[in-house]
Formats: structure tokens, C-alpha cells, sequence
């Protein structure tokens, strides 16, 4: 019997009067087209906020600064498994987001989230947060 993948994945939750920071999925990524929370996967010897840090840098080209962890969820896709994290977020600095490593990034306000697809695991922990029952 095969072990199922495991991934250690973060997300930063950036809010900005009162609009959040998502990012769109390249077509080539896996889910592509989908939103999500800026992040990724933590890599070997990584701490959550290193990988947190270097992972919205890669995609966004800003700096965070990372505070608390305000959500934990695994989710079970066919053939593997990903551990997502939310962190609160802040951009460090003066920078702006823009689409670096992803198709697109936008700033919306969470009433607008429905208007966006968004990968089961996201999904769920944002729901969780907002408080949506489904």
C-alpha cells in the first residue's frame, strides 16, 4: 500500500481596508485558475513564517511581516494530502502586490469571495473564519 503525499502548505491572510489579498493560480499549477490566500509549501527545515515569508515573496514580490495563526485545516485530495495554516499578514514596507509567480492578484472584500473559485482546503478554513455555514 503507497503512502498518500503529504504537504505542509501556508497561507497569508493580508487585509487592507477591509479588502484581503488573493492570488490566481497559473494555468500550468496544479488546480489552476483557482484563488487562494498567497502562500505555498513549506519546504525541508523550514519554519511556517520563513516559508510563509520566502513563498509571498516568490509570488507577490512583497515582504510580510507574519503574526498569529488564526486557522489549521487538512483536506484530503484525490492521491494527496494537504496541512494548510491561514497566518495574519502584513505587508512590510511600502510595496504593492503584483503577479509575479501566479496569473493574477487581486484585492477584494470578503463579501466578494463568493465570486471567486477557491480550492477545497481554502474554501473550508474561510469559511471557518467568516463563519459561513455551507
Amino acid at each position: 500500500m503507497r503512502k498518500t503525499p503529504h504537504l505542509r502548505v501556508v497561507a497569508a491572510v493580508v487585509a487592507q481596508n477591509e479588502r484581503y489579498l488573493i492570488t490566481q493560480r497559473r494555468p500550468t499549477a496544479v488546480l489552476p485558475g483557482l484563488w487562494e490566500f498567497p502562500g505555498g509549501r513549506v519546504e525541508e527545515g523550514e519554519s511556517d513564517a520563513e516559508a510563509l515569508c520566502r513563498e509571498v515573496r516568490e509570488r507577490v514580490g512583497v515582504d510580510v511581516t507574519v503574526g498569529v495563526c488564526i486557522g489549521r485545516r487538512t483536506h484530503d485530495y484525490d492521491g494527496y494530502s494537504v496541512d494548510l495554516a491561514l497566518y495574519q499578514a502584513e505587508i512590510a514596507g511600502a510595496g504593492e502586490p503584483r503577479a509575479v509567480r501566479v496569473a493574477d492578484c487581486r484585492w477584494v472584500a470578503s463579501s466578494e469571495f463568493e465570486n471567486y473559485r477557491f480550492p477545497a482546503a481554502d474554501q473550508a478554513t474561510m469559511d471557518l473564519l467568516l463563519g459561513i455555514k455551507r
